[in-house]
């Protein structure tokens, strides 16, 4: 697996056309894949190691895709894996009324990580062109839901975005972005699984299921996102959704070859490190003698 192989070049003609959600990347089973999927994270907790150490980076992952694509499970089977106190995930809901009385780009930019630790976004600055796209009656302000009928707003809006992630990555916060490119037959069999299963039932939402009436309409505002925004410094990878294991070895593997590109070491001591270390050996180990 190869980031390569996921990725949305710039401007792309339909980039989810042609896409298999059900893909496995050849693999023919989850307990097949199983292996390298544990190798690579266990690999992705190394690097993270390094890159807290460094701290020449940030790293923020945006995660993005219909209800029930499985956001929360790769953050549980990928990232879990990570130590926390380098990791925090900031979940992006309906904005609050603080929220909505400021620019929609705040929010999410109050919760970027610093340098040396991983953001990851459970939805976030995207979903300001594609639910309010569907659902324009929920912009925050009169005045902003009448400029949103202009044939330029929703291009003014990617290039505020894009301009944001230049200045992100002008800062050296390296960008990763995944879309979870889930069918819809798929979502129905897991949104009739959080019916099923009690232990699962308090994710349903009627309006989860009243909201795939308007599935074209999010496709179509998906591709024409992905399409606008997937540029060299900040790519979208789509990754097939329709088996879980299948996304989070391929969210596994693409994090593994990003942080690797960056080849980053281990600080070298200071020059003064070794009589200071001498120094506390022999308050230690007075200590110990008595």
């Amino acid at each position: 697996m190869r980031a390569s192989d996921f990725a949305v070049t710039w401007k792309e003609a339909n980039p989810l056309r042609g896409r298999d959600p059900s893909d496995t990347s050849g693999f023919r089973s989850k307990e097949e894949a199983r292996e390298k999927l544990e190798s690579d994270v266990s690999k992705l907790a190394e690097r993270q190691e390094v890159f807290f150490a460094a701290r020449s980076f940030a790293l923020l992952v945006v995660l993005q895709g219909m209800d029930s694509s499985g956001k929360d499970s790769l953050i549980r089977h990928v990232l879990s894996g990570l130590n926390p106190q380098g990791v925090e995930v900031a979940s992006f809901r309906r904005p609050t009324e603080e929220e909505a009385a400021h620019d929609y780009l705040w929010r999410c930019g109050r919760r970027l990580p610093e340098r040396g630790r991983i953001g990851i976004f459970n939805r976030s600055y995207y979903e300001e062109v594609l639910v309010v796209r569907v659902h324009p009656n929920l912009l925050p302000a009169e005045d902003v839901r009448k400029r949103a009928t202009s044939p330029t707003f929703w291009s003014d809006r990617y290039e505020d975005i894009l301009s944001f992630e230049r200045h992100l990555f002008r800062s050296s916060t390296i960008i990763v972005k995944f879309f979870l490119h889930l069918s819809r037959r798929e979502q129905a069999k897991r949104l009739l699984d959080r019916i099923d299963r009690p232990e699962k039932r308090w994710k349903f939402s009627l309006a989860d299921v009243q909201e795939r009436e308007r599935w074209h309409e999010y496709e179509r505002a998906y591709e024409e996102m992905l399409a606008a925004t997937s540029v060299s410094h900040a790519p979208w990878y789509v990754l097939p959704a329709d088996h879980k294991w299948v996304t989070q070895l391929a969210a596994a593997s693409i994090l593994l070859e990003r942080l690797e590109e960056l080849r980053l070491q281990y600080p070298e001591p200071r020059s003064d490190i070794e009589a200071e270390a001498n120094q506390a050996k022999e308050i230690l180990k007075r200590e110990l003698d008595h």
